[in-house]
């Protein structure tokens, strides 16, 4: 039986004429009673009696009738549901963002995409593999350090940074514009674990200058490294993405060279997966957070 067939049965039983039946649906009469013809013979009972000019359900027409009558509701709410989907009023989007500093930039853009879009259940999820999480479906775009290195992955960047040496601004460095690697070398480190990328881009500046970090402090809470360096219990090495969106004026950016830490972010998605509107927006919020808090457009601490 086909959608089509039943479309032409269920017109006729709204008619109950041929003729209109069959102008209703902009078909010829003949074509429209033979697919009545071969619902019937596929059902193997007749579906209408017809008394003269007049055309009446049968048992097994009526029976037919009910469940087409429901099956053509259930299309029509899947097509209002989906319909409800394309416009944002319901759905859920869920976001990954590799532990560390990402977690300030996208915890920023919660509130306002909440207020725009009430109706959408946004999960952040925080990561240490962001690819497995993308692979297994788990989670439907993620925010990280790129380019990811996978055939499966689509990656799209998002804008480029530093990452600064963070000082109490009462710390003898605080009125550096920029300082060597080298100098700093020595100083009491209070910093992310090794396993997170944002440490180990740190953990490889130092091996280039032969100077193993030795931090006095590991720790994944991001407000205990940014206190305890406002109470000069140590320095630290973050990004401007976090130490923009903190806003925390007890704390200096000293800019790192020779070498310096540079990374790029942007937003990975598996190439298979289709990007719903949700997720269009999210990026788009991303996007014009990014632009507005001026991330990536100058390295001026």
């Amino acid at each position: 039986m086909e959608i089509r067939q039943l479309e032409y049965f269920m017109a006729v039983c709204k008619e109950l004429h041929f003729t209109r039946a069959s102008e209703q649906l902009g078909v010829t009469q003949p074509t429209l009673s033979h697919q009545i013809k071969a619902l019937e013979i596929e059902i193997g009972m007749p579906l209408f009696d017809r008394i003269g000019k007049k055309i009446v359900l049968t048992e097994a027409g009526k029976i037919l009738f009910w469940h087409g009558t429901h099956i053509f509701q259930s299309i029509q709410s899947a097509m209002e549901e989906i319909h409800e989907l394309q416009e944002l009023k319901c759905g859920k989007l869920s976001i990954g963002v590799l532990k560390g500093e990402l977690n300030q930039l996208v915890s920023a853009l919660l509130l306002s995409f909440h207020q725009q879009y009430p109706n959408i259940q946004l999960t952040v999820v925080g990561k240490d593999d962001i690819v497995d999480g993308i692979i297994q479906n788990e989670i439907d775009l993620a925010l990280a350090i790129v380019p990811i290195h996978d055939g499966r992955l689509t990656t799209v960047p998002l804008y480029e940074e530093d990452l600064y040496l963070t000082v109490s601004h009462r710390h003898s460095l605080a009125d550096q514009q920029t300082i060597r690697l080298e100098q700093i070398k020595n100083e009491p480190f209070i910093i992310f674990p090794k396993n997170y990328q944002c440490r180990q881009q740190i953990d490889a500046a130092f091996k280039l200058i032969d100077a193993p970090l030795r931090p006095i402090i590991e720790t994944d809470a991001t407000e205990s490294i940014l206190n305890l360096v406002q109470a000069e219990a140590g320095v630290s090495i973050l990004s401007k993405t976090l130490l923009h969106m903190w806003g925390n004026d007890q704390l200096r950016m000293i800019k790192i060279e020779n070498p310096s830490v540079r990374r790029q972010i942007g937003f990975v998605y598996h190439k298979e997966k289709y990007i719903g509107f949700a997720a269009q927006q999210f990026i788009r919020l991303l996007k014009q957070t990014i632009a507005d808090e001026g991330l990536g457009s100058s390295d001026r601490a």
